[in-house]
């Protein structure tokens, strides 16, 4: 007899704490959480979905309805889990990054300085095309590494651990800047950066 996986039911996180951000404006905010909450339906409808597939014994690697829908959970679940941490790893007033504490000393460590990292990781934000700018710390080395990650679900080193995360699909700074206004919205993001937040997520 098959044991069929329980799937587990989401509910938004609420981050109301992050409204007075400076150059992000509340409107843009509420706007993203509201994408963030279909994520989190999408990621309930589709495993609904699929258990009712296993259930009914069409849980197959030749059902186009099962694959589809499996393909299309990851996508949906990467948005909701990237997202949490993205905003997560904001908040109005932040303190500043403690340069004698261990995400600094990590940075001047793999980068030379925390200006080597803070250039590269600005850089990689920069680049043209809708994803993320994330900077990961691999688990094993506890090395860092800044990555662009183009889809939710595509491009992750795996086993890696999100530090720093940041959304880089227009959305999230369209209208408050336009299109071809992304190093602005760097800086913005950069001034609400939570770097309590990311320093509680490495691995010392």
């Amino acid at each position: 007899m098959r044991i069929l996986p329980r799937m587990k039911r989401y509910e938004p996180k609420q981050f109301s704490r992050l409204k007075g951000l400076s150059g992000i404006s509340d409107g843009l905010l509420q706007d993203n959480f509201k994408l963030y909450e279909g994520y989190v339906k999408n990621v309930n409808e589709l495993s609904t979905q699929l258990e009712g597939l296993l259930k009914e014994g069409k849980g197959k690697g030749t059902n186009p309805a099962f694959t589809e829908m499996t393909r299309r959970l990851g996508f949906e679940y990467g948005g909701m889990v990237l997202h949490e941490l993205y905003f997560g790893n904001l908040g109005p007033e932040p303190d500043p990054l403690n340069k004698a504490g261990p995400l600094a000393q990590a940075f001047s460590r793999d980068f030379g300085s925390f200006e080597a990292w803070f250039e590269d990781f600005k850089a990689i934000a920069a680049m043209r095309g809708v994803g993320w700018a994330m900077a990961y710390q691999n688990p094993e080395t506890r090395q860092i590494s800044n990555h662009w990650i183009t889809l939710h679900n595509d491009g992750h080193p795996p086993g890696f651990r999100p530090i720093v995360v940041m959304d880089c699909w227009e959305h999230a700074f369209v209208p408050d800047y336009k299109c071809t206004e992304r190093a602005k919205y760097v800086d913005a993001y950069f001034k609400n950066l939570d770097w309590r937040a990311c320093e509680g997520r490495l691995i010392k």
